[in-house]
């Protein structure tokens, strides 16, 4: 021990006592690779002499650790035997042909389970052991695959190995939080195979995808299949947005019409200004777009023309695909881009139309209503409406703000939100219709009253929405999967939770990794 604090010493070396083993573990080393010896058979028939075995356990304070150990080595007097010679082992310190301590093997395999190859490696040598990343992937091989008992209520969804491309599945025990098993593919056969061997599930919690439910209804007919919530929202949510950008024009009514003396004829379409803010980027839009395509009617390519002008394959690529420059005038130099004030500026117009021209006093007006923007934002707004010869009036909001005022609960919307959708949907019918059915479908999920799913799909059907009738079809195809997610009290939330953390092992592998390791790693790190 003394040896072990000397701060100069490079190597430990820890000399431990003779040991010996029974003569029936012997034995067993003597007859493992075949039939038994009878020479072998007696203890007194062995010969030994003493063997010395330096295996290296793990780093103390950073410096290597090398145990010295004085083992026995035995030999066989009969010529015939396969196993002539052998050395005693150390059961829980020591394996035949290592030269590692079984501590030391199980620490590299926990350091190579939670960073894997290379970054456990780097890892390894940080505290004192000089390892390949190939024999970190080794001992991650090496390791048995936990026994796991049945799952009762098993949750299924799709990962992605190559996103668009290739997807896999991962099956997880509900009760218990933890993964079961990862399949290669997605398939519905797969999934029923999977399902068939274990007899004893007794609930499957899945999204709404066709191949799961068919899987689930092959495999595991006794089961009950229950279709997530959060997947029934957004699939909701989606719907909306459509019925709302199908009924835009009703969005019109938020924005104050102009006062008689401030209406402006409108200007003829060859005098419109730029469609963005600075002529000068425009401009060179524009001299970038005609020089592109007079080099490409001149017969040259692509990569020349990147060369020549200096831009990358992407600029060259859009500048080309471009039929005329104005195609290319979006992004956040336009006058359309959203802001922070957006939601307010029909209060401002009605405020200026009032006779109040004071930003500064406009500005602490809207803060108490929500506002969280500058003054400066506010100022800019002002500014404009003073020195555009045109009247300057707010944009109707986009149909995905609407759909966030539908989907929203009343009361977590702002003074000004709320007056806002009440006027759209007093000037819309059919939006007004869409409100109180997403609104009736909230109440019933959050609330677990599945039994009421047939009346509200009855009341969809009878409204002019044709986007909510997709869905309505879609969730007839699945009542009873749907009417079981809308009571039971399970659901697919910690199945995402664990897509989400097999995409970080898989990028933190760079996605160089097989399919092996990466279920090795699912399912064995903690």
């Amino acid at each position: 021990m003394q040896e072990l604090l000397f701060p100069l010493l490079a190597d430990v070396k820890v000399q431990s006592v003779d040991v010996n083993n029974e003569a029936i573990r012997v034995k067993a080393r003597c007859t493992a690779a075949g039939a038994a010896c009878p020479d072998c058979a007696s203890l007194s028939s062995r010969i030994h002499s003493s063997y010395l075995r330096f295996p290296a356990d793990v780093p103390s304070a950073g410096r290597r650790v090398v145990l010295s150990l004085r083992v026995r080595r035995f030999f066989c007097r009969n010529a015939s035997c396969g196993r002539w010679t052998f050395v005693e082992q150390l059961p829980g310190l020591t394996r035949r042909h290592s030269r590692w301590t079984e501590r030391l093997r199980s620490t590299l395999a926990a350091v190579g389970l939670a960073l894997a190859g290379r970054a456990g490696a780097r890892l390894a040598r940080a505290f004192g052991v000089s390892v390949s990343r190939s024999t970190i992937l080794r001992l991650l091989d090496a390791l048995p695959e936990p026994e796991t008992p049945s799952p009762r209520v098993v949750g299924v969804d799709e990962y992605a190995t190559r996103k668009g491309r290739v997807y896999g599945t991962v099956l997880v025990d509900v009760e218990t939080r933890r993964p079961v098993d990862l399949l290669p593919d997605r398939e519905a056969s797969s999934l029923a195979a999977w399902l068939t061997k274990r007899p004893g599930i007794e609930v499957v919690c899945r999204d709404r995808a066709p191949f799961f439910a068919e899987g689930a209804t092959a495999g595991a007919p006794q089961a009950t299949q229950v279709a997530d919530r959060w997947h029934l929202w957004n699939n909701l949510g989606q719907a909306a947005e459509r019925a709302v950008a199908r009924h835009r024009q009703c969005l019109r009514v938020l924005i104050p019409e102009p006062a008689e003396e401030q209406r402006v004829e409108p200007t003829p379409p060859e005098e419109l200004a730029s469609p963005w803010q600075s002529d000068r980027f425009a401009n060179r839009i524009r001299a970038r777009h005609a020089t592109v395509h007079a080099l490409l009617e001149a017969s040259h390519s692509r990569r020349s023309i990147g060369r020549q002008l200096h831009m990358t394959h992407r600029t060259v690529k859009s500048l080309a695909d471009a039929a005329k420059p104005e195609d290319l005038f979006r992004g956040q130099w336009q006058f359309n881009r959203t802001s922070a004030l957006d939601e307010y500026k029909p209060y401002l117009d009605d405020r200026w139309n009032e006779g109040c021209t004071n930003a500064w006093k406009l500005w602490e007006e809207i803060v108490p209503l929500g506002y969280q923007g500058s003054y400066g934002i506010v100022s800019a707004y002002i500014r404009k409406k003073r020195t555009s010869p045109r009247p300057v009036t707010a944009q109707p909001p986009a149909p995905r703000v609407v759909t966030r005022w539908i989907l929203s609960r009343p009361e977590s919307l702002t003074e000004i939100e709320q007056l806002r959708l009440k006027a759209v949907l007093a000037n819309c019918p059919e939006l007004n219709a869409l409100t109180g059915h997403v609104r009736s479908f909230a109440q019933m999920l959050t609330e677990r009253q599945g039994q009421r799913l047939p009346e509200w799909l009855d009341a969809v059907r009878k409204d002019d929405l044709p986007s909510l009738h997709t869905l309505a079809a879609g969730i007839d195809r699945d009542r009873d999967a749907v009417i079981a997610g809308l009571t039971l009290p399970w659901n697919s939330g910690v199945v995402e939770g664990h897509v989400n953390r097999i995409k970080m092992l898989k990028r933190q592998m760079f996605g160089r990794a097989g399919f092996q390791l990466l279920r090795k790693r699912v399912l064995v790190a903690p």
